[in-house]
C-alpha cells in the first residue's frame, strides 16, 4: 500500500492547501506569529533576516517543510520533523521582559505558532470561496494535530476544533504586542531581500503584505498600528474572492505545484 503520508486522500487538507491562494495564508500566519513576544524574539535572536542569503534561505526552509509535512511520506515527515526539533532544541533567546533565556521549542511558542497556521490557511480559504462547510472546517483543525506532533507538541494540547482554536486565540490576547525592537513587516516588503533570479516580484511583495494584513482580525490589525476597519474586511474579502475566481482560470497544469497535482489524481481516483 502506497505511503501517503500523515494525511491523504480523504483529508480535507489535501483539498485544500494545494489551492494557490493559500500563499496570502502563509503570510499572515507569519504576522499573527510576530504577535507573540517571546516567539517574534526567538526569530528575531536566531535570524539575520535581512540578509539575502539568509532570510531566502530560511524561507525556503520552511517552503519545503510544509510540503514535506503536507504531501510527504511518514519516512520523509519524520525526518523533516527530526531535523526541526534538533534545530528548536538547540536554540535559545533572551526576554527581556521577564530576564529569562528560554529554549525555541518551549510548547507555548510552538502552540501559538500552530494555531496562527491553521487558523490563517482557513480564514484566508474560506474567505477566499474554497468550499468548506463548518464540519470541514472543524475535521481541518483536527487533522492538523498531527502537524502539531511533527514539531513536538502533543496534540491533545492543541486545539481540535475550530470553536476551541478561536477560544485560544481570545485567551492568549493579553499577552499579545508587537515587540518594539521588530523592523514593521509593512516596511520590510518594501526590502525585501530577494535573490537575483526573483527581483522582478519585489514590486508585488508590499501589495500581498498588505493583503496579508488586511485579512488579520481587526484587534491583530491594530496590535501592528494599521487601520482596523469593517472597509478594511469587506476588501479583503473580496480581493481574496477575487483573486481565487481569476486563479481558477489558469489551466491545472499551470495553477497546482507538482504535489498538488498529484494528490488531486489521487484524490480523483
Amino acid at each position: 500500500m502506497e505511503d501517503l503520508g500523515l494525511f491523504g486522500p480523504e483529508s480535507v487538507t489535501w483539498r485544500v492547501m494545494g489551492e494557490p491562494i493559500l500563499l496570502v495564508g502563509g503570510f499572515r500566519a507569519l504576522l499573527i506569529q510576530g504577535l507573540h513576544p517571546r516567539t517574534m524574539r526567538g526569530v528575531l535572536q536566531n535570524s539575520a533576516l535581512m540578509d539575502p542569503a539568509e532570510a531566502w534561505s530560511r524561507f525556503m526552509r520552511t517552503t519545503e517543510f510544509v510540503r514535506v509535512r503536507t504531501y510527504g511520506t511518514r519516512a520523509e515527515v519524520e525526518k523533516a520533523g527530526r531535523r526541526v526539533r534538533k534545530i528548536h532544541a538547540k536554540l535559545t533567546a533572551y526576554d527581556p521582559d521577564t530576564g529569562e533565556r528560554f529554549r525555541l521549542d518551549e510548547p507555548d511558542g510552538l502552540r501559538w505558532v500552530h494555531v496562527g497556521e491553521v487558523d490563517s490557511y482557513l480564514s484566508v480559504a474560506r474567505r477566499a470561496g474554497v468550499r468548506l462547510s463548518d464540519a470541514d472546517a472543524d475535521t481541518f483543525v483536527a487533522e492538523w494535530r498531527r502537524a502539531a506532533e511533527v514539531v513536538g507538541l502533543d496534540p491533545a494540547d492543541v486545539p481540535g476544533t475550530v470553536g476551541e482554536m478561536r477560544d485560544y486565540i481570545e485567551a492568549q490576547r493579553p499577552g499579545l504586542r508587537f515587540v518594539p525592537e521588530a523592523a514593521h513587516p509593512l516596511r520590510l516588503s518594501l526590502k525585501a531581500p530577494l535573490p537575483r533570479l526573483l527581483t522582478p516580484l519585489k514590486p508585488a511583495l508590499p501589495a500581498l503584505t498588505l493583503l496579508a494584513f488586511a485579512t488579520l482580525p481587526r484587534w491583530a490589525r491594530r496590535l501592528y498600528g494599521l487601520p482596523a476597519t469593517p472597509v478594511g474586511d469587506l476588501w479583503a474579502t473580496t480581493t481574496l474572492r477575487a483573486l481565487h475566481t481569476g486563479l481558477a482560470l489558469v489551466p491545472a497544469g499551470v495553477r497546482y505545484s507538482p504535489d498538488a497535482r498529484r494528490a488531486r489524481r489521487i484524490m480523483a481516483a
